[in-house]
């Protein structure tokens, strides 16, 4: 055994990479499942989620919908300034530590929510939580996945996404099935308990960085590697040749300011709408567990079109598809504004999920397929700092207008011309140029 710990030394965690390498079956559908259970428990800390919450404590507590927006806006802006940083140190490191310190803390301050008794004992405890769900959360997740897929990257973050909405579908559902039966104080535990139990084994046991550490190469295309064999493992390349762009190449490249560009549109659009939905729908007449239920409903249509979008991600331009996803953000926020009935909740919230799936799904793909593996961390950690921005203010912008008017009208026809200018600027986005003519 101390030979063989030699030869091929242990992975970050306890499985030899021996064994890894010699499994019946690519080790990357592992490392896969490991990232949608992350996935899944990510969504305790989902605007999504704590839209279930805010009428039961602004109720309790006398709160106003400003004020308990501010948290997940706050914990958006806390989550920019430390993105950068922890992308490099994911290029470093890889994701296992990141995701397992991501739930395991989630897990916590999720459930700490449920002694909450001020605001600021809010505000601490949601904020960290929602840091995680737009920094490591984010980071770690594709991260990891784009290290192993690169032919079958479609594939794999539709799969993703797939367990991206299966936890946004059942987080707010639990989360009003425990507050029917104890109080929203319960409604946090029963949140809080399912991240931990979901989330945190499965990255802490079996999530490997790259499939280079255990003498694999992305997609399983090639056979496993020796690791004495220096001469195999240069003919080894990948078998669709990737980009290698440095940070600074891919800050030089109009295709970095484009989609960054899109993600400051689109996002405060997703975000506003998600943590502002339910207490949009209620105060519309509709009751609170058909409330719930619409929102189930988007993640489950956007579960179903984030499939489709990453099978069809390769076989039609990208900017393209970016263009129609934020279509769809545009036109659900304006009819959201009529809504009167259950029917048109669901309708609504059914327009909302497929330009959900649009953009969960592709944007992950945009960045890896335009920039490549080497420092996705790096570039990723940067445009991330604009993506939770941009989340940042959509549930502040939706919680202050209401305040101010009475009703999300305006809020929401704010959203609608954030979603159609940013299906304007996809279209602009094309490909950058290859890295070796980025004039440093």
């Amino acid at each position: 055994m101390t030979h063989l710990s030699r030869t091929y030394p242990m992975t970050a965690n306890t499985i030899p990479k021996f064994l890894i390498s010699r499994l019946p079956f690519f080790y990357g559908w592992v490392v896969l499942g490991c990232i949608c259970a992350a996935g899944f428990a990510r969504q305790g800390s989902a605007a999504s989620t704590l839209s279930i919450f805010v009428d039961p404590m602004t109720t309790e507590f006398g709160w106003s919908r400003t004020a308990i927006s501010g948290a997940a806006s706050l914990g958006g802006v806390l989550a920019a300034l430390l993105t950068p940083f922890l992308g490099t140190q994911l290029d470093r490191h890889g994701a296992r530590m990141m995701l397992c310190f991501a739930v395991l803390s989630t897990a916590v301050a999720v459930m700490l929510l449920s002694l909450t008794q001020s605001l600021i004992v809010f505000y601490l405890l949601f904020c960290f939580a929602r840091m995680n769900f737009a920094g490591p959360f984010d980071l770690g997740i594709y991260g990891a996945l784009n290290n192993w897929f690169v032919e079958k990257r479609g594939i794999a973050t539709s799969i993703t996404t797939l367990a991206l909405m299966i936890g946004l579908i059942s987080m707010p559902l639990i989360a009003q099935t425990a507050i029917s039966l104890d109080g929203w104080r319960f409604g946090w535990l029963a949140v809080g308990t399912t991240v931990l139990i979901v989330g945190f084994l499965p990255n802490w046991l079996l999530m490997v960085r790259r499939p280079e550490d255990v003498a694999l190469v992305p997609d399983a295309h090639q056979r496993p590697l020796s690791q004495s064999d220096d001469e195999t493992k240069q003919k080894i390349v990948s078998p669709q040749p990737e980009p290698t762009f440095t940070r600074a190449q891919a800050l030089r490249t109009p295709a970095f300011w484009l989609l960054s560009l899109f993600t400051l549109l689109v996002y405060p659009v997703q975000a506003g709408i998600s943590l502002h939905q339910a207490p949009h729908l209620i105060e519309s007449g509709i009751n609170p567990i058909i409330a719930a239920t619409i929102l189930s409903m988007f993640s489950l249509i956007s579960a179903i079109t984030g499939v489709i979008f990453g099978l069809i991600a390769r076989r039609a331009p990208i900017g393209l598809l970016l263009a129609f996803s934020g279509l769809c953000m545009g036109a659900s926020a304006l009819t959201m504004i009529s809504i009167k009935t259950a029917a048109s909740g669901y309708l609504s919230a059914a327009i909302f999920g497929l330009g959900i799936g649009g953009i969960l799904t592709l944007l992950p793909i945009a960045w890896a397929d335009y920039f490549g593996r080497k420092s996705y961390g790096a570039i990723r950690g940067v445009a991330l700092s604009i993506q939770v921005v941009a989340q940042a203010s959509g549930p502040l912008l939706s919680g202050v207008l209401r305040d101010w008017t009475g009703d999300y009208t305006l809020s929401l026809q704010c959203f609608a011309g954030l979603g159609f200018a940013a299906a304007l600027g996809a279209l602009l986005t094309t490909p950058p140029k290859p890295p070796e003519h980025i004039d440093l």
